[in-house]
């Protein structure tokens, strides 16, 4: 869901006034001027959700493994895709570029920091309950970082750091820490043991969160989110993703065939969905349609592409150990 989420945030993008994106619309009339609501909340939650989510099967992968063939897998299954998608968009735009794979790169990253930590370190055994208190003091800490940061490099400006890893400073400290609470995750069952009320209520409070931020629209109450959007931010990003892992948990905590074959496409379709989108988005250029259809339009054909081509891929041999 996060992976199609990915795409449609991307599709979404040329028609928005305050991004910048390979494509342009040749019909003006496509842009939507409110779809930075959509960005915004989207932004504020769903990579994190992404490192919270393998932060937590790291520690099971490296308990059966063990270093040298933990590492040895990341550098192949993260590591091949960012070098290959990087000389792509370095050879295209002819500047170092390694695009939507930040992430892979990051996550390979904060993979290898974990391993090098176990190295020395035992795994944790305390333990510790996961409650609205612990949620919110984590959410604060994050956001009381993230405003600070921001004071010296605002959203959406990008850095290089040594000149091989790109990243966006004003969200790194979320992604540093949701990777920690992943792994905290599994090390505390927390997924497991959450109980209703603190999953109902963080969905609550995050779905309120995210309502408020698409609210936005001048005024007193955009002002103070926007003052405080750092605060605001991790809020929403804390309980958002914790109550949508609870209600995953509860209603959708199922598997079929189906189900299964787009699991396996998933990692592969976040990786080439960029070439993908960016065709269909030319190919669909002079198709005259309102800006909200065509949006909808070319996610849907980009994600079912995405996951068809990446099965074709796997099909080849070797692929699957990358894909």
């Amino acid at each position: 869901m996060l992976t199609l989420l990915v795409v449609f945030h991307h599709a979404a993008e040329p028609y928005s006034p305050y991004t910048a994106w390979p494509y342009t619309p040749s019909n003006a009339d496509e842009v939507m001027p409110w779809i930075w609501h959509f960005h915004s909340v989207n932004a504020a939650f769903f990579m994190g959700l992404f490192f919270l989510i393998a932060g937590y099967f790291v520690p099971r992968s490296y308990d059966k493994q063990g270093f040298s063939v933990f590492v040895q897998k990341k550098l192949i299954r993260l590591g091949i895709p960012v070098v290959v998608v990087a000389a792509i968009l370095s050879l295209a735009t002819k500047q170092l570029e390694v695009g939507h794979l930040w992430y892979v790169e990051s996550l390979l990253l904060f993979s290898l920091v974990y391993a090098l930590v176990r190295r020395f370190v035992q795994p944790i055994k305390a333990s510790c309950r996961l409650s609205l208190g612990v949620l919110l003091a984590v959410a604060l800490v994050m956001g009381i970082g993230s405003y600070f940061i921001r004071q010296v490099s605002p959203q959406d400006h990008w850095i290089w750091v040594l000149g091989v890893v790109h990243i966006e400073p004003a969200h790194y400290l979320q992604y540093v820490i949701m990777f920690v609470l992943g792994v905290l995750a599994y090390r505390f069952q927390w997924l497991d043991k959450m109980r209703n009320s603190v999953g109902a209520l963080s969905l609550l409070i995050g779905v309120a969160l995210a309502i408020g931020n698409y609210l936005r629209d001048g005024g007193a109450w955009n002002d103070f989110v926007t003052r405080w959007f750092g605060i605001y931010e991790s809020l929403l990003c804390i309980f958002l993703s914790f109550g949508l892992l609870w209600l995953f948990r509860q209603f959708v905590n199922q598997s079929n065939a189906f189900q299964q074959w787009l699991a396996e496409q998933a990692y592969g379709a976040y990786i080439i969905h960029l070439f993908i989108l960016l065709a269909v988005q030319n190919a669909t250029d002079q198709i005259l349609l309102p800006g909200i259809v065509k949006f909808f339009l070319i996610a849907i054909i980009t994600s079912i592409l995405s996951f068809f081509l990446t099965y074709l891929l796997r099909l080849i041999p070797g692929v699957k150990r990358v894909l």
